[in-house]
């Protein structure tokens, strides 16, 4: 059953949490109210159950989704017992959250029991790329997630990098094809895929979550890295993750890529034409951290989603905002526009059978 809540996209509430547990649904405790297009905008960072004062702040309306990091601790128990905890707590606002992990596979695997079974750069095949998806959207779908950050559609230089067996290959025109087949398995199956990281770290010297990098390939070379990222936008993936790298050669400000309007409206949105959710990579890198109200910047650059390494810096960036947009309705409108996005989002999750608030 499809019911509107406040704001400027419908959301369509069909189904309730998924769960292996099979938890108890989550229910609506009073009148609907949403979260605020703020909230909407902030997710929250979680490395272990949520505490108290975690969904608190959820009842209060002060984020809207949240990302699962760290390996270990989430068991298939585990993992749905906090999900359906999280999304109780959201219920009380009459609203689901988005609720979001990195699956990629190989070294970044957080739910350990899942698939992707194999490292992006030992998949063999397109076929192979999407039988992998497919059995990880299975697994998220069943203890309630709703967001794989995943595929990694970066190309690295002949040399290599840091990423590893995380990238497909060193063939762009490979990458292109096995994005394509990635996005696929997962959104077939309801899970919202998420090409990473624009406008790729193929060339990059070193991990931007342990340093400022600064990529300074000529923008030509850039450019041809784009091939999978386009792959990945035909393909319909919902959502764009935005580097914290520095591309000189793209935006003279020197600005990193989740900051850059440049980047994010000039390269994504209109050259590659794409029209769903940008999220940030993590806010709290060097080269983000050291940026005034950071999360202000990043979301008048073009960035809709925030995420950060660490709770507190999401309570903050939360905080940055509010504080920021009384004195700015360019700010504000930039908040309704992001908010909108990512209500269209959590639609297309509900019409999936995600997460979804259901009446007493």
């Amino acid at each position: 059953m499809l019911r509107a809540l406040a704001g400027l996209v419908a959301l369509a509430a069909i189904s309730m949490v998924s769960a292996a547990a099979k938890p108890a649904p989550a229910t609506r405790a009073h009148a609907v109210t949403g979260f605020s297009d703020t909230a909407e905008t902030v997710m929250g960072t979680l490395t272990a159950p949520p505490g108290r004062r975690f969904l608190t702040r959820i009842r209060n309306g002060k984020m809207a989704g949240v990302v699962l990091l760290g390996n270990g601790w989430l068991t298939r128990h585990t993992a749905a017992t906090v999900t359906a905890e999280l999304q109780q707590a959201a219920c009380t606002r009459g609203e689901p959250l988005l609720i979001a992990v990195d699956q990629e596979g190989g070294i970044v695997r957080r739910l350990a029991w899942a698939p992707p079974t194999e490292a992006p750069a030992d998949m063999t095949s397109p076929s192979v790329a999407r039988a992998q998806a497919e059995g990880a959207a299975e697994a998220l779908h069943s203890v309630g997630i709703d967001i794989d950050f995943a595929p990694v559609v970066d190309t690295p230089g002949p040399a290599g990098n840091f990423l590893g067996s995380r990238a497909f290959s060193h063939s762009r025109t490979w990458n292109a094809s096995m994005a394509r087949a990635f996005v696929g398995g997962l959104q077939t199956d309801g899970i919202a895929a998420t090409a990473k990281h624009f406008p790729g770290l193929g060339l990059a010297s070193g991990n931007t979550d342990n340093g400022r990098i600064v990529i300074k390939a000529a923008a030509w070379k850039l450019h041809q890295g784009l091939l999978p990222f386009r792959s990945a936008v035909e393909a319909g993936v919902k959502l764009v993750m935005v580097s914290t790298a520095v591309y000189p050669k793209l935006d003279g400000s020197k600005r990193p890529a989740a900051f850059s309007s440049t980047i994010i409206n000039g390269l994504l949105r209109k050259q590659l034409g794409f029209t769903g959710v940008t999220v940030t990579d993590s806010l709290t890198a060097p080269a983000a951290d050291r940026i005034p109200h950071t999360a202000t910047h990043a979301m008048l650059a073009g960035s809709d989603l925030l995420i950060f390494g660490a709770e507190r810096a999401s309570e903050r960036g939360y905080s940055t905002l509010l504080s920021d947009e009384a004195s700015s309705p360019r700010l504000q409108n930039r908040v309704i526009q992001a908010a909108a996005r990512i209500r269209a989002l959590k639609a297309w999750l509900a019409t999936q059978g995600g997460p979804a608030c259901t009446g007493p």
